[in-house]
């Protein structure tokens, strides 16, 4: 359905009582728990080159930042995966996708700013205006993970391959096709953030678990129906 390149991906995940995240959580799907604990993650990174396939991108629309908060669930069927609470864009075409996939994009305005050793990410909500949604963080980026040394918890916050979403009442499921992510440690010494309580759960709370990944190429397919 579509073809993309992410780049300058941060992962950020603090740990959350199932009871407070599950609210949030639609019918027909279920929590995906770490050791009893939910964990929500702000996810920042570039989209580049969105394209259908055998389209070139088109120059100023196809590349543009995102930011989305996320959790992670399972599906009626066990299989894993993870649901957007929200996704800030700074693409206003990017909301067609609100009614058309039932992901809850907003229109942000937003800025990424690239250093040798860091990344900077900001966000400020432009529609919809309720809740007022601002975020501002900064990634230092350290030393490659080898492979062999990821550990099931690491695949657990960032290896999801599909995301659910539910709209006119049913469940669906859009696959997520990529290489394994080339994940590099990395810590936040700047973070201020108001994505996650717009979304309607407690500010993050404590340090959170990072990593960081330079790019991926990416694969979207097309929405299926689950239930």
């Amino acid at each position: 359905m579509l073809r993309m390149r992410w780049e300058a991906v941060s992962f950020l995940h603090w740990a959350y009582d199932p009871d407070v995240v599950a609210p949030l959580v639609p019918r027909g799907l279920e929590l995906d728990q770490w050791d009893g604990r939910a964990w929500v993650g702000i996810v920042s990174f570039v989209m580049a080159g969105v394209r259908p396939p055998l389209v070139p991108p088109v120059p100023g629309l196809s590349t543009f930042p995102e930011i989305n908060v996320r959790t992670y669930v399972r599906g009626p069927d066990g299989r894993d995966g993870l649901l957007f609470l929200t996704l800030e864009a700074s693409r206003l075409p990017t909301l067609l996708a609100r009614p058309t996939i039932g992901i809850r994009y907003a229109w942000a305005r937003m800025r990424l700013t690239r250093r040798p050793g860091s990344v900077e990410y900001r966000t400020q909500r432009r529609w919809p205006r309720r809740p007022a949604a601002v975020s501002q963080h900064t990634v230092e980026i350290g030393t490659p993970i080898d492979a062999a040394k990821l550990t099931p918890f690491d695949h657990y916050l960032t290896g999801r391959w599909r995301a659910y979403s539910r709209r006119w009442g049913r469940l669906f499921s859009t696959p997520v096709e990529h290489q394994p992510w080339p994940l590099q440690h990395a810590t936040v010494p700047e973070l201020v953030d108001g994505l996650v309580a717009a979304c309607g759960l407690p500010a993050p709370d404590g340090e959170p678990v990072v990593h960081y990944a330079p790019a991926v190429d990416v694969r979207l397919g097309a929405p299926r129906f689950v239930s």
